[in-house]
């Protein structure tokens, strides 16, 4: 059932948007990708996924050779358009819309009345509002909810993604959600969109709603990753094993204490709670002490390592792990890169970096001499200090009798030791 959809267009199809694209077109719907990379657009039509998302290829070789999903640089007519590009924040942690108001301004000249504007990237409150003026300014022509509710030209809604990485195909179809409308009839549109694929709950509410769920959403996680993270230097201070401490207080029946780490990565978690603090600065200071704990956590594994790597007259530093969670190769705003670039930054430092889910170092740590992506045998051995920085499976087999001579720290307790052994 395809509600009258016959061809939706996906704007972005980086982790969010090209798995959402693939599964639309695996229920019939003829759907056009738009992204601004012609790399990313080539691969796509061959049927080939830019970044590693298990079966994600499987399914975009079926519905590419179907016929049903072709990857554009232009936007094309459509009856859907869905807006899944980055939202990420400034130097000062403030919302940057550039990329939304370009997608936005780059479909405008293809809509036509009757057509539903859909914004999945996190967006601060009000941004739904914000689209319809946008949208205003580079087509008068049409009307939108906010001049005209329940009768405009143009649907517009909110219905943010709620996936995590490694398992975002499952995830897109089983998970709850949210879709916020400008009017109801912006909402009920939104609502037939997703019930071609989803199999989830889908709650209707307000644009503003719906925006202000998902960050919540993450800004709740990043406050207890922080708990946890504060927590593990407390008991670094007080030479306790924080992991036995954790576990010991989980056994009361309601608490759960999550795992702390080397910080907190990804594209949601670090960048959302800053949306709402930027919004009502006055009354969220829990929300940015706990941005505050997180970015400090991996400044103050960075400085431990240096620490101990500062004993030594030519210290070779092996790094475990660059993504920012297991078994994925998204880097993004990652914690571990972060601590690698701040040792690389330390000239009589040789860094060997094991990430065995990327095939080259990234960006910024490409071309610096005392930095090399290695294989996990060879950066152990040639170690005197190892540091844990991402729960991989591959290294879960590492040989602890490897480990016996060099320093250790483990930030992620892949080992099952504490961060302060050695």
């Amino acid at each position: 059932m395809n509600a009258g959809f016959k061809r939706v267009s996906v704007i972005g199809l980086g982790y969010v948007g090209l798995p959402t694209a693939a599964t639309l077109a695996s229920r019939g719907l003829e759907v056009i990708g738009v992204d601004i990379k012609q790399e990313a657009v080539d691969r796509i039509n061959e049927g080939r996924a830019h970044f590693v998302e298990p079966d994600l290829d499987i399914v975009l070789q079926a519905v590419v050779k179907a016929g049903n999903l072709r990857a554009v640089i232009e936007p094309e007519p459509a009856d859907a358009f869905m807006i899944a590009v980055p939202t990420p924040t400034d130097a000062e942690h403030r919302p940057d819309m550039n990329a939304v108001e370009a997608a936005l301004r780059r479909i405008a000249p293809v809509l036509k009345p009757g057509d539903l504007v859909v914004i999945e990237s996190t967006s601060p409150v009000g941004t739904t509002e914000w689209a319809a003026g946008v949208l205003k300014s580079a087509r008068p022509d049409l009307t939108n909810p906010l001049e005209a509710p329940e009768a405009a030209d143009l649907l517009l809604a909110y219905c943010p993604e709620r996936i995590l990485p490694g398992q975002t195909l499952r995830e897109l179809i089983d998970n709850a959600r949210i879709v916020g409308g400008l009017d109801k009839r912006s909402a009920a549109r939104a609502r037939e969109l997703y019930d071609t694929f989803a199999k989830g709950e889908i709650v209707t509410a307000t644009a503003r709603e719906a925006e202000l769920s998902k960050l919540t959403e993450n800004a709740y996680r990043d406050v207890n990753i922080a708990f946890a993270n504060e927590l593990s230097l407390v008991c670094e201070h007080l030479s306790i094993n924080v992991w036995n401490v954790i576990r010991m207080a989980n056994k009361h029946p309601r608490v759960n204490i999550l795992a702390p780490g080397p910080g907190v990565g990804g594209h949601c978690i670090p960048i959302d709670p800053w949306f709402i603090h930027h919004a009502v600065p006055d009354r969220t200071p829990l929300i940015r002490t706990a941005r505050e704990v997180n970015m400090d956590k991996a400044r103050h594994i960075a400085d431990r390592i240096a620490a101990r790597a500062e004993r030594l007259r030519e210290p070779t530093i092996a790094l475990l792990g660059l993504a920012y969670k297991p078994d994925v190769d998204d880097l993004r705003e990652s914690p571990a890169v972060e601590i690698a670039l701040k040792l690389a930054g330390r000239s009589a430092f040789q860094v060997l970096v094991v990430e065995p889910h990327v095939r080259a170092l990234p960006g910024a740590m490409a071309g610096r001499p005392n930095l090399a992506l290695t294989g996990l045998d060879q950066a152990v051995a040639q170690a005197d200090i190892v540091g844990v920085l991402v729960g991989h499976s591959a290294f879960k087999a590492l040989d602890p009798a490897l480990l016996v001579e060099k320093s250790v720290i483990d930030a992620v307790g892949l080992l099952g030791r504490p961060a302060t052994d050695n």
